[in-house]
């Protein structure tokens, strides 16, 4: 039965039907399109408008008309945000419209699908800063993905959705706590994976077979969803990747008070208390354009507004009812299957101008960790002698980056990106859960970041989309230069097939389908973590039994050294999480 399946669906990437592709949902029926050779149905509706009196409170359903037709064949407004390619180069999209009726998701699946396809499920939440972005971002799309999945007879749907940003989704108050209105992009989050869980058959997926997965800020919606509720409520999903991000310190600081606060300052709602039940009506009165303007107007960045990340959740007592390292510690959380990564050199496209002498980076680290003690401030930079780094230069002798500005790069990977999850994945372990590490040591960037004139910065940010999604094509976009290599090609298939196949099987590496090769489950007591390096001269497992070049080439990063600092209960209380 599964061999026929899976035939039917190899055939359909080849022949595909004149109709367009349907799906039919409680006496609706949904008309997608096809593209990148695969099925899609874009811009379904699972929430109702979030605009006037819905404004930063919960989501509610959205129901449509019994014996209605939905043209799901345009992707539809994104969530309000900045409009234009303002993200480049780590994010490709272009937003061109923008509406607060934005609870909006796309269904992608391979030709020929039916509902009675019991499909593995992944569904994305794009990253951005919570401020940016949307389903529809290229570099994100799943086509290659999808494709590589029916290449090894292990074919995934996917699923894509939009959620409140800024102001709109992340707004904190006394007044909207007591409301129980605070985090409301992340609620948006939740009622789309209950909309996936519940619906997702009709359309050929497994409700049963469900993995979450998101990238840079949708990697720490990864570990907010784990943690939602203390895990009291039943779980929408069996597994997580959570990639260049998990957790984030700042939760529990005075980041988005302080951005609240300065939103409500430029606007007409300034007359009375920014915590007030009389402030949150004034601003749920503005028109869309001038809240938005109200944040964008206000937006700051920088080590001492959390590097741009100021927009973020809270523990309001309810779908996080206490800090998430507390959640974690004493196992309020979902149990799931778990895989967290990050890039090589993840964090050195952040700090703008990087420091470039010590005194440089003990202010930007102070800065940035404002709730450190001076002796732990101080522990944490003697971790990264500047021996351990090396400026790099242009062919003319000439400095690309200096030492210090790598070292900061450094500290600030092993802080946000890192060590965290390396907590993260500790305590979903001693709860019996499987955990998988991984670094992804290669990138097609490098010619785009020459564009912009960023030279020397090595595997930043966003690096392993082309490969995990197989998109290495979505980056030839904009006249940007695109150099792919044949190794780039290469891990392409390689990474999208194990993605794919943990989605299905809950492991990333099966043997003779092509996947990443010996990829072992993470072990926190090992030097390097276990952390397998995905990409680059020394790809493989870092761990006991891995290859001698890919263990001893981990070990220079002191990752047991730094992460047990940084992950001490003190440190983690300073750091705001």
């Amino acid at each position: 039965m599964r061999s026929s399946l899976l035939l039917s669906l190899s055939a359909a990437i080849v022949t595909v039907a004149g109709h367009s592709p349907t799906a039919k949902l409680n006496g609706v029926t949904y008309n997608g399109l096809y593209k990148d050779q695969v099925e899609f149905f874009w811009g379904i509706q699972y929430g109702q408008d979030t605009g006037g009196s819905n404004r930063f409170k919960p989501p509610k359903p959205f129901v449509p008309e019994h014996g209605c037709t939905v043209e799901a064949t345009r992707p539809r407004a994104a969530c309000p945000q900045e409009k234009g390619t303002n993200s480049l180069p780590l994010y490709l999209g272009n937003i061109t419209e923008i509406s607060e009726d934005c609870l909006l998701l796309n269904v992608a699946r391979p030709n020929g699908t039916t509902a009675s396809s019991k499909l593995p499920v992944m569904v994305y939440i794009h990253g951005g800063s919570f401020v940016a972005a949307s389903k529809d971002e290229p570099a994100s799309q799943p086509g290659g993905l999808i494709l590589q999945s029916v290449e090894i007879g292990r074919p995934i749907l996917h699923v894509a959705l939009n959620y409140r940003l800024g102001v709109f989704g992340f707004a904190q108050s006394e007044a909207l706590n007591k409301e129980g209105s605070e985090n409301a992009g992340l609620r948006d989050q939740r009622l789309a994976l209950e909309w996936v869980h519940k619906n997702i058959a009709a359309f050929g997926g497994d409700p049963s077979k469900i993995t979450i997965h998101g990238q840079s800020s949708g990697g720490l919606a990864m570990g907010m969803q784990t943690v939602a509720f203390g895990g009291r409520k039943p779980a929408p999903f069996n597994q997580i990747i959570a990639q260049s991000q998990v957790l984030e310190g700042g939760i529990t600081g005075n980041f988005t008070r302080d951005a609240m606060k300065r939103v409500t300052n430029v606007t007409s709602c300034n007359t009375t208390d920014v915590q007030s039940p009389a402030t949150i009506r004034c601003l749920r009165g503005l028109s869309t354009s001038d809240l938005l303007k109200a944040q964008l107007d206000t937006y700051t960045s920088g080590p001492q507004a959390n590097i741009g990340d100021e927009w973020l959740p809270v523990v309001d007592g309810d779908f996080l009812p206490a800090p998430p390292s507390e959640l974690l510690a004493t196992g309020q959380h979902y149990n799931v299957t778990t895989m967290i990564g990050w890039c090589e050199d993840d964090a050195q496209i952040f700090p703008d101008p990087l420091p470039s002498n010590a005194s440089a980076v003990r202010q930007y680290f102070r800065q940035y960790l404002p709730g450190y003690t001076e002796q732990n401030l101080d522990h944490l930079l003697n971790l990264y002698p500047i021996s351990d780094f090396h400026s790099s230069y242009f062919p003319n002798g000439t400095i690309q980056v200096t030492a210090q500005g790598y070292r900061t790069g450094r500290i600030l990977r092993d802080i946000a990106l890192t060590c965290q999850p390396f907590y993260f994945g500790e305590a979903l372990a001693k709860s019996g859960n499987d955990v998988y590490y991984y670094v992804t040591n290669q990138t097609i960037l490098t010619p785009i970041l020459n564009h912009y004139g960023i030279y020397g910065y090595g595997k930043v940010h966003t690096s392993d989309f082309a490969y995990m999604f197989g998109n290495l094509s979505h980056y030839d976009i904009y006249d940007l230069p695109f150099h792919p290599e044949p190794a780039d090609y290469a891990l392409k298939d390689r990474a999208s097939r194990s993605w794919a196949s943990y989605a299905a099987l809950g492991y990333p590496s099966v043997g003779g389908k092509g996947t990443l090769e010996g990829w072992k489950k993470g072990d926190n007591k090992d030097a390097n973590y276990g952390v397998y390096v995905m990409g680059g001269p020394n790809e493989g497992y870092s761990g006991k039994g891995g290859k001698k070049a890919t263990v001893e080439a981990m070990k220079l990063q002191k990752l047991q050294d730094r992460c047990s600092f940084l992950n001490r209960p003190d440190s983690i209380k300073q750091d705001g999480y």
